[in-house]
């Protein structure tokens, strides 16, 4: 019988173990998440676990409240321990479940706490750490430079000063830089579009109000944000809602219909999308940009729940609308004028990942290795099921070995132990492809094939 988590963790065959003790300890290149870059600049320090481990942590709140957890311990009022001592006891019942391993991999990697984590073990674990917490070492930078990391590219909207990012370059080694994240000006169907546009405009001391003017105030602040070292976009597209067949005028119209507090067709919103995707996907492409698009959430499904704590608080799941035709369309146009910047293509229902694993052949080449991407198992998937089989699909479709491998799309700084997790899976994968005489034994070639997707792939796609 295996001990749990031993060093040779979900590493099954000695091939796997070879490449990721030998070659998967690269640097991390987290190109995608969702820190705080003033907790970084500030370099926070924790009051305790609860509030570094539970606080905004969505996987963890949907465990609790599947196992009857009142609200008052999860995103409420409640005591910090008994928050804490109720998530201990949760896990209890997580067999199978990837937080086990990552909770334990966190305990383990920055805490050097072996014991398993339950009810009975949870008052010495929290004092443990808790004193831990007091070391500088378990601050943002600390934990960010013990974990290895090089770039981390954080998630911004249009309207963000971005003082921290600035700040940050004088007193950081570690390149903090934002994402471009305008999904608040694609949503017109929104609450949340009007005040966006007001704070727009007061953003840049005069009113948007067409279609041209919006499009020239986000011109201004994806070279506000480009000065700053931003190089990737990022597009959350709930469904796909796309028409080649748009026209600038129309979308004016739309666009000063909201404005006016006038009633929008599903067709309306459909052309609006379509013009704010493709005028932005040309900006992009002139700057050298790389675009993530993320599909596929169905958001805020518990309309109670939403009016008692708001949204992003673990009240989403995955989506099963179709999307490839309008996909298809919207790469296809920008491309039909040389203007599709590079693209990294994420969904989060894994019933889709052909349907990504094989749109991602159209668009490649110019000069550029994996110029489309398929991306890493995304929120649902990042676990060891959804990793697979994302990484076979990538394979069995394309090219594996230029992939840009793992992401973090995590608001935690003890969330980089995913990228281990990751490259465990990886290792063992390619492990047993070899080892089944599906692939040369050639150490070298392998070594050099795990190092790059864990690594430089990632170094070399972003330029950053």
């Amino acid at each position: 019988m295996r001990k749990f988590l031993d060093k040779d963790f979900l590493l099954t065959n000695e091939t796997g173990k070879f490449l990721y003790h030998d070659h998967a300890q690269t640097p991390i290149y987290d190109y995608h998440c969702h820190l705080s870059p003033k907790e970084i600049f500030e370099n926070k320090h924790y009051k305790n676990m609860t509030e570094l481990w539970l606080s905004g942590d969505h996987y963890k709140w949907r465990l609790m409240r599947s196992h009857g957890i009142q609200e008052t311990f999860i995103t409420g009022d409640g005591d910090d321990y008994m928050k804490f001592y109720h998530f201990a006891s949760v896990l209890e019942t997580a067999i199978g479940n990837p937080m086990y391993h990552w909770c334990h991999l966190e305990l383990q990697r920055y805490f050097g706490i072996y014991d398993t984590i339950s009810r009975k073990t949870a008052p010495a674990i929290w004092k443990a750490c808790n004193e831990k917490l007091k070391e500088d070492d378990f601050r943002p930078r600390g934990l960010i430079v013990k974990s290895n990391v090089k770039v981390i590219c954080t998630t911004d909207d249009p309207l963000d000063d971005l003082i921290y990012h600035r700040k940050l370059k004088d007193v950081f080694d570690v390149k903090v830089l934002p994402t471009f994240r305008p999904d608040k000006g694609n949503y017109i169907e929104r609450d949340t579009f009007l005040p966006w546009i007001d704070d727009l405009s007061k953003s840049l001391g005069s009113p948007v109000e067409s279609f041209d003017q919006l499009l020239d105030a986000l011109k201004v602040r994806i070279e506000y944000f480009h000065k700053l070292g931003c190089r990737l976009a990022d597009h959350g597209l709930d469904t796909v809602s796309y028409r080649s067949d748009y026209t600038l005028d129309q979308a004016d119209i739309i666009f000063r219909k909201k404005l006016n507090g006038q009633n929008l067709t599903d067709e309306d919103i459909t052309i609006y999308k379509s013009a704010f995707f493709h005028e932005l996907g040309k900006m992009y492409h002139k700057l050298d940009w790389t675009l993530q698009i993320h599909i596929g959430a169905l958001r805020n499904n518990n309309k109670r729940m939403l009016k008692l704590i708001g949204p992003d608080t673990g009240f989403d799941s995955i989506s099963d609308e179709t999307f490839a035709g309008q996909l298809s369309n919207m790469l296809s146009d920008l491309d039909e004028h040389n203007l599709l910047p590079r693209v990294i293509l994420y969904v989060l229902n894994p019933r889709d990942n052909y349907v990504i694993g094989t749109m991602i052949g159209n668009f490649q080449g110019q000069d550029i290795r994996g110029k489309i991407q398929f991306g890493s198992g995304w929120w649902f998937n990042d676990q060891k099921d959804g990793m697979t089989m994302q990484l076979s699909a990538l394979a069995n479709l394309g090219l594996l070995g230029n992939f840009v491998g793992m992401l973090t799309d995590s608001r935690s700084f003890l969330s980089y132990t995913r990228h281990e997790y990751f490259r465990r899976i990886l290792c063992n994968l390619i492990g047993c492809w070899v080892e089944n005489g599906e692939f040369p034994n050639d150490r070298k070639l392998l070594g050099s094939i795990v190092e790059n997707i864990c690594y430089n792939n990632a170094n070399d796609y972003f330029k950053l």
